[in-house]
């Protein structure tokens, strides 16, 4: 039975079942669907990248641009970048610092690129102080610079988050005052909020487009996820 000769099997039963006009319509139609399945495997894999992104889709509605919108200076790459990339990470993380060369790649061969950094301090006991020291750096315009001595520091406790916040010249008594902010900790909130409500149950995670992405997924990946959002 060729494909064009199956399609119109399945359209004819669902216009049937539809019609109420063909008891037993829902059986045939699944059996046409399964048999099909059967003989052409190769479909499955572009099915279920249709069904994330349906569900990407789903997820992102109602908080894009909660999401996408970073809290004050927070930002890496080109702030005023048209295509958005967003990351949740944790200084801790091990994953995240393995990522760090992808990141940096993808700010060379993509100069409007906004990657918008949401803080998620989950891994370590010290990470929501790491996390509210670096929203700090950003209230005063040196986040990147925070973002990239803390993650070379190597650990998160804090007498290295102070040593970092003090190499990159930080006014210690302002930022000391804007980490302990309600303004900072409801940021922490909500990002937390945000990436359970997305799914993400772990750092490096990420969003390009209608794309939920977990994991340190390699530059390839993250790459291709920028090429489809600026697509869009």
């Amino acid at each position: 039975m060729g494909n064009a000769t199956k399609f119109a099997m399945i359209a004819g039963a669902l216009v049937l079942v539809a019609a109420g006009g063909w008891y037993g319509g829902r059986v045939a139609v699944e059996h046409v669907v399964h048999d099909y399945i059967l003989d052409h495997p190769e479909i499955l894999p572009q099915a279920m990248e249709n069904l994330q992104k349906r569900q990407a889709s789903q997820a992102l509605a109602g908080v894009r641009q909660n999401v996408e919108t970073p809290f004050p200076g927070a930002v890496l790459g080109n702030p005023a970048g048209k295509v958005t990339l967003v990351e949740f990470t944790d200084f801790a993380c091990g994953y995240c610092r393995q990522s760090l060369g992808d990141v940096a790649g993808l700010i060379a061969k993509n100069p409007d690129l906004r990657i918008v950094i949401r803080e998620l301090p989950i891994i370590s006991p010290h990470s929501p102080e790491a996390a509210k020291m670096a929203l700090a750096a950003a209230e005063q315009g040196k986040y990147p610079q925070f973002h990239d001595a803390m993650f070379a520091a190597g650990q998160v406790d804090k007498p290295t988050i102070e040593a970092v916040a003090q190499k990159i010249g930080l006014d210690m008594d302002r930022a000391r005052r804007i980490a302990a902010s309600p303004t900072v900790e409801a940021e922490l909130a909500r990002n937390l909020e945000i990436a359970q409500r997305l799914g993400f149950s772990g750092t490096p995670s990420w969003i390009a487009g209608e794309r939920l992405i977990a994991g340190a997924v390699g530059i390839d990946q993250l790459s291709e996820a920028v090429t489809a959002a600026r697509g869009k």
